[in-house]
């Protein structure tokens, strides 16, 4: 069906596209600080401009995935290109806060159509034992991109260099990814019954994707919600945020690369179980411990984390094949919804706990340190949960073969 396909471009090109969409995520966290002075920004704005970037990834995630099988992933791609290329340019000549919201939201936009478009094109492109191995290559591009990100933000502003200029540099996988795409013959669906909306939702109404729907949500907050706020924690330990970054984000780019032989040893359900129990250690040593022993923690962390996203996404594939592209998008869209609804969950948290270790006469660092370990304790909750999930999981899949356990499901 798909012997004509070039899919070293289009592998390549989904991969430049994810590296656009790390780049978003790594300088314009770089530029921020520059933004709200330039601007006269408060704290409260910047993170009303943040809030824009998750709430148009995950919508055009859906979008995306309702349309699939309609417009093809050519033409999602095409809107990625044209949602990136606007809100870059918009956001470089941005003369007001109303303007870097809306740039913000295109941002996003192109970056949920990534998702949208590659995840199932990939999917579609290589045989089923390959589909992990190269999902995870694929996604190792984001913390790749944000690791090389960070760095050429970290080099530009330490030259000197605009916030328009790091901006400008993003650009640049933008442009590669629309000319590797160009021209190409993008692959159609291996699933016939994956092509109709009717037997794609009947196929998300079954008992795995439902328990995959509800284990996406904890993996996604297990994962983003203690990277959002660890460094900050960290810092006050006498370990550096940004070495913390490099090592958590440089680790899962190196996992993810070998994604496919770690999936073939452990399986699907073995590589969610372990992910999990690898997370709680993590988390809870980023919880109680101080200076150099935090890079242990961040050793652990991130090769827990590092396999969820793709192996999730992965599984949605092969153990629900009809849910289809949509199937796929909603997956990733309950994980980003999943970080935002919790983001400020955590963010009270934290009040509550700087307040509860003020009262104890805590000041200065150490109160925010303490407070912080204290918030950080709570999040273990999160993959101490999954480990009971994924346990279930294991057990419940070790009987049925993921392709016709997940067709027979649909058929009933």
């Amino acid at each position: 069906m798909n012997e004509n396909i070039n899919k070293s471009a289009l592998f390549n090109g989904s991969c430049f596209a994810l590296i656009t969409t790390a780049f978003t995520f790594s300088i314009r966290a770089g530029i921020l600080g520059t933004l709200g002075k330039d601007f006269g920004l408060t704290a409260e704005q910047l993170g009303f401009i943040n809030s824009m970037f998750f709430f148009g990834f995950p919508i055009s995630m859906i979008l995306g995935g309702l349309l699939y099988y309609k417009v093809g992933p050519k033409r999602i791609m095409q809107v990625a290109f044209v949602t990136h290329t606007i809100g870059i340019l918009t956001t470089i000549f941005a003369s007001s806060y109303p303007v870097l919201l809306v740039s913000t939201l295109f941002i996003g936009f192109g970056n949920g159509c990534t998702e949208a478009a590659c995840n199932p094109m990939i999917a579609d492109m290589y045989p089923r034992e390959k589909v992990n191995k190269m999902l995870n290559r694929f996604h190792m591009w984001f913390p790749g991109g944000i690791v090389l990100g960070s760095l050429i933000s970290k080099f530009m502003t330490d030259a000197n260099m605009s916030w328009q200029a790091q901006m400008w540099v993003t650009m640049i996988p933008t442009v590669i990814y629309a000319i590797l795409f160009y021209g190409k013959t993008f692959p159609k669906s291996k699933f016939e019954g994956a092509t109709h909306l009717g037997q794609n939702l009947r196929a998300m109404a079954t008992p795995t994707f439902i328990f995959l729907f509800v284990c996406m949500s904890l993996t996604a907050i297990s994962e983003f919600g203690p990277q959002q706020w660890v460094g900050l924690i960290m810092s006050k330990s006498g370990a550096s945020p940004m070495l913390i970054l490099a090592l958590v984000t440089g680790l899962m780019a190196f996992g993810r690369f070998f994604g496919g032989q770690v999936t073939h040893v452990f399986g699907q359900t073995g590589v969610l179980l372990i992910g999990a129990i690898l997370t709680t250690i993590g988390i809870y040593m980023f919880s109680t411990v101080t200076g150099s022993m935090a890079y242990v923690a961040a050793i652990f962390f991130a090769m827990g984390v590092c396999y969820f996203w793709p192996t999730m996404v992965g599984a949605v594939a092969q153990r629900v094949p009809l849910s289809g592209a949509l199937g796929m998008s909603v997956i990733g869209g309950v994980g980003m919804f999943s970080t935002a609804i919790w983001q400020p969950i955590i963010g009270n948290w934290i009040d509550k706990d700087i307040a509860a270790a003020a009262a104890t006469g805590l000041t200065g660092d150490q109160l925010e340190l303490v407070a912080g370990q204290a918030t950080l304790s709570k999040m273990v909750a999160f993959p101490a949960i999954l480990i009971v999930l994924f346990l279930i999981f294991f057990f419940w899949q070790k009987k049925a073969n993921p392709r016709s356990a997940a067709t027979t499901a649909v058929a009933h």
